[in-house]
């Protein structure tokens, strides 16, 4: 028998827009319980309200997930309306631009709270539900996760910090059922690319302020990606990365630091 997202329990953080919402588009129209998780209450219910207007069976569940308190609160709610869950999404993040010196203690710990200890949050809170329906954790990351391209701030180490945490709870939470999937994608297209980062990226080069640094990669399209992760979910994968080429680039820089480092500048800008 196949596997059906039918009334599956999903909760998706970072859902109001772009892959989080693809990925809550998805999910809705596979059949799921589709739970949308964002900070912004006024655009996570417009999301909301978009999905269900196709038909999904959608809930808004505001909440700041760098809140220990918000976290705590979004999992009672969960557990009491709902009874448990079988995915978790970890899609709540950001990017920045900016040279390595440049990048203050202050803007490292910022990203480290909302690509990474935010999921560290939420996994511990959501784990036993998980667990006991042998249900999906999917961790967003980045190939900034598995290599760290010039001007990017501090992204890449936040990144990286998720790719070694989801390897660990794969390693440790697997034999009790939990599976665990580490999402590692190029740029993803959005209306605003090459703008986001203008007022920030003062002192790098023009190219760096587009999608993945100036990374010569076609934007992936979100709501191609979102069906991958859930084909990916099916099959129990333990990481997805696209485009799949850029395996290539992975494994060469594990074996040879220097030879890594040359390709990473020949296939970024600046």
């Amino acid at each position: 028998m196949s596997y059906s997202w039918q009334n599956k329990i999903c909760l998706v953080t970072g859902a109001s827009s772009g892959l989080g919402l693809a990925i809550a588009r998805s999910l809705a129209s596979h059949g799921a319980n589709v739970l949308l998780n964002a900070r912004t209450r006024a655009t996570l219910e417009q999301a909301a309200d978009l999905l269900s207007a196709t038909g999904g069976s959608v809930v808004a569940l505001p909440g700041d997930v760098t809140s220990q308190a918000d976290v705590e609160s979004l999992a009672r709610e969960v557990e009491q309306r709902f009874g448990g869950l079988d995915l978790l999404c970890n899609c709540a993040g950001r990017s920045t631009r900016g040279e390595v010196l440049d990048t203050t203690t202050a803007n490292f710990q910022e990203l480290w709270e909302v690509n990474f200890l935010s999921v560290v949050r939420m996994t511990r809170a959501f784990a036993p539900m998980l667990i006991e329906r042998s249900g999906h954790l999917v961790n967003i990351g980045s190939l900034a996760g598995k290599v760290a391209p010039r001007y990017l701030g501090a992204y890449p180490a936040s990144k990286f910090a998720l790719s070694a945490y989801s390897q660990q709870l794969r390693l440790e939470l697997g034999p009790a059922g939990l599976h665990v999937l580490l999402v590692c994608p190029g740029p993803i297209k959005r209306d605003d690319a090459g703008e986001r980062y203008a007022e920030k990226s003062v002192g790098i080069p023009d190219d760096a302020q587009q999608p993945g640094a100036g990374a010569k990669l076609r934007g992936i399209d979100p709501d191609w990606l979102a069906e991958r992760i859930l084909t990916a979910c099916e099959g129990r994968h333990s990481e997805l990365v696209v485009p799949w080429k850029v395996r290539w680039l992975l494994a060469l820089a594990q074996l040879s630091p220097s030879w890594g480092d040359w390709l990473l500048k020949k296939a970024t800008s600046g």
